[in-house]
């Protein structure tokens, strides 16, 4: 398994509740998949560096996990399919 960092943007204007599932469901997908979060830090809302289809603010979370590349490759699917984020990126981190 390898280490890997993940941090996306939520849209600002949903509920709390809306933002706590889509946290959830994320983290539900890396342990579905055999992965182990290692940390899961909630920044908040946030203003964005630049609009991003009309919205100004985000609601930024950052998460570290150990999974396989299929666990990458399966939350970077969702992520692009997921109309509550507005941006993500994952990246592998060195040993």
């Amino acid at each position: 398994m390898r280490n890997y960092e993940t941090l996306f943007i939520i849209k600002a204007d949903l509920e709390e509740e809306q933002t706590t599932a889509v946290i959830e469901k994320f983290k539900g997908i890396i342990e579905a998949n055999g992965g182990e979060i290692t940390k899961l830090d909630k920044w908040g809302k946030r203003r964005l560096a630049y609009e991003i289809n009309h919205m100004r603010d985000g609601y930024y979370v950052c998460v570290k996990f150990k999974a396989g590349s299929e666990t990458s490759q399966e939350l970077d699917r969702v992520f692009k399919i997921t109309d509550e984020v507005i941006r993500h990126v994952i990246i592998r981190e060195d040993e």
